[in-house]
């Protein structure tokens, strides 16, 4: 269950869309494998498969988790580089630490998100704590790569904290769904993220045969990416389930439905919901760059190597490992 939850009934309610709103047809489903990250913690590649136009402005994002580990289990990344884009690292369940050689950092929990803009350079490090890699728990997340126009790939680093509990959060017409909206507008209610690239991100937690009906900017792309439950989207009824990724055609709203029942351990339909204003400026990637050419790569990766994008600082962070544990380079 999602950390940051609440009664329905006594949030403000996300209008019906208006009767002549055009709704969004599906162009297509897609189940996402399955990999490891970091240091080995397990992840859903949840853009695999999927063009970069119809993603755009999204780069990459995994679904970390969702695993209930065993004392010594958890894992997270060692320090690396990231230029060009931003990193939207959103903590459903659980805990993880963040430092960057920018000044950023600090806990990532129950429902928080870190937004850090890599922008001209950055290193980061992202790693559960020394207790949780000691006791275990529930590990639940998303990381998120939005990318930035050409004008802002060299903006200077920031880092911005958002707790859980100043997500905005809504209840769908009907009630039956819950709201979570993390940036961007949402039916006319602002989350608290601050982007460079026009955006909406928002998390919805849908009831046994709910429908939650959003009005969507018609200049914004929109995708729908299933955490966990079973349900529909659009008026086709396109089946979907955990780990799949819904991407939707032009039009004002978008609609998703879950299923009448579900089993005991996904009671409800849980959807991420984003889409942005595409750039629409040529893509060149590379690992943790992403630029608009092949020669901006390669001088990305010049100047990594010659510390031109930051430095760890004097007593950072490190990945915590249990006694007997081999370090990974």
């Amino acid at each position: 269950m999602p950390a940051v939850t609440a009664s329905t009934l006594t949030l403000p309610r996300i209008d019906a869309p208006a009767l002549d709103a055009a709704e969004r047809p599906v162009r297509s489903v897609t189940t996402g494998p399955t990999g490891f990250e970091g240091e080995g913690f397990p992840v859903r590649r949840a853009f695999a498969g999927v063009s970069l136009t119809d993603l755009d402005p999204f780069i990459h994002m995994d679904q970390m988790g969702e695993v209930d580990y065993a004392p010594g289990e958890p894992k997270g990344t060692p320090w690396h580089p990231h230029r060009g884009f931003e990193t939207v690292t959103y903590m459903i369940d659980g805990t993880f630490q963040h430092q960057d050689s920018h000044g950023g950092g600090g806990l990532i929990t129950d429902g928080a998100t870190q937004w850090m803009t890599a922008g001209a350079g950055i290193l980061h490090i992202e790693t559960p704590p020394e207790e949780l890699v000691v006791s275990g728990g529930l590990f639940h997340g998303i990381q998120l790569w939005v990318n930035l126009p050409a004008r802002d790939k060299m903006t200077a680093p920031r880092y911005q904290n958002l707790e859980g509990g100043q997500v905005t959060l809504l209840s769908s017409a009907d009630g039956g769904a819950l709201v979570r909206v993390i940036a961007g507008d949402v039916a006319g209610h602002t989350g608290p993220g601050s982007t460079h690239t026009p955006i909406a991100l928002a998390h919805a937690t849908i009831s046994p045969g709910a429908r939650l009906e959003l009005p969507w900017r018609p200049d914004f792309n929109a995708l729908v990416y299933v955490l966990s439950g079973r349900g529909t989207a659009g008026s086709e009824g396109r089946p979907v389930g955990s780990g799949s990724l819904v991407v939707y055609g032009r039009g004002d709203r978008i609609t998703v439905t879950a299923d009448g029942t579900h089993g005991s351990a996904t009671p409800n339909l849980e959807v991420l919901v984003l889409g942005g204003q595409p750039i629409r400026e040529p893509v060149a990637a590379y690992g943790p760059f992403v630029m608009n050419t092949k020669a901006e790569l390669l001088q990305a990766v010049e100047d990594f190597q010659a510390g031109r994008l930051g430095v760890i600082p004097a007593g950072a962070l490190m990945p915590h490992t249990m006694p007997g544990d081999t370090p990974r380079g």
